[in-house]
């Protein structure tokens, strides 16, 4: 696929294969959903992903198999990129896909190139004006800025999920783990930009980050931009670098952006006893 305007000289092999919308996945769909003896189909994408004869066979189960064999290769496969998907496509001689869709895909890569241009920029302002930068974001900051405040985890959390946070501090911070975390509520001082914020601390300054897991949690639009953000540093070592915390039960599916990772289940009765001892030894690595 040829790139224009801002992707020219853009290697789409660096390009997550989250950069895709809905929009552009329904429309592969609709291409390679329906089985055809002229054009291959959704399961020769398979085969180009290395999934094996049961595991294509288990996708036609699935109401929309493009849909899902494309969330279980990028849940697998934490090297998924657009480049990878648009060579598999012309692999499997799919130039028609690769013409009617260029301007949706190209779209979506300049939109995600744009997100991640926003968040390693800092704001634009008057130098005699200090910036939150220079004059400290956390209530322990160095006001000059020469010492910023580090931390061996970011927790991301829902408001309605603070009394688990609390049980947090006391297990982690006040018993001899002696861990330190950043809360934004009690560590971020009051006044300054929440997305720019989030993303200095997430990337700067916490080796970590712990995404505590509810229902409250799939509503939130905070926590849904701290995890992208975090999944987005470091494709290599995104594994370790975030931890999912699941303390209570839940209602509604849990997030498949997340179910490659470990979960740390506070749930499970049998093995509650280990939970923070896991925990801790997971921080600190």
């Amino acid at each position: 696929m040829a790139c224009g305007g801002d992707l020219k000289d853009v290697d789409m092999n660096s390009i997550p294969l989250v950069a895709l919308n809905y929009t552009v996945r329904q429309q592969l769909s609709l291409y390679l959903n329906p089985s055809s003896v002229v054009a291959s189909d959704w399961t020769r994408l398979g085969e180009e992903m290395c999934y094996s004869y049961l595991e294509i066979r288990n996708f036609e189960r699935s109401q929309n198999p493009t849909q899902a064999i494309l969330e279980d290769w990028e849940k697998k496969c934490y090297r998924a990129t657009v480049g990878g998907l648009l060579e598999m496509l012309k692999n499997i001689e799919r130039n028609d896909i690769l013409t009617d869709l260029a301007a949706l895909i190209e779209a979506d890569c300049k939109k995600y190139l744009q997100r991640q241009r926003e968040l390693s920029l800092p704001p634009v302002q008057d130098e005699t004006v200090d910036s939150s930068r220079s004059s400290g974001i956390t209530i322990c900051d160095d006001p000059t800025g020469q010492m910023p405040e580090l931390f061996d985890a970011f927790i991301c959390y829902c408001s309605k999920d603070i009394a688990f946070v609390h049980e947090m501090i006391t297990r982690l911070e006040q018993d001899h783990y002696k861990l330190k975390l950043c809360v934004f509520d009690r560590d971020v001082l009051p006044g300054t930009c929440l997305w720019s914020i989030s993303s200095e601390l997430i990337e700067r300054r916490c080796r970590k980050m712990v995404v505590i897991i509810s229902d409250d949690y799939l509503d939130s639009k905070e926590c849904d931009f701290q995890t992208k953000f975090a999944l987005s540093l470091s494709p290599g070592a995104r594994e370790k670098r975030l931890i999912p915390v699941k303390y209570k039960s839940m209602s509604r599916p849990y997030p498949s952006i997340l179910s490659f990772i470990t979960v740390c289940d506070y749930t499970n009765k049998c093995t509650q006893v280990w939970f923070w001892e896991r925990l801790a030894k997971a921080l600190k690595n």
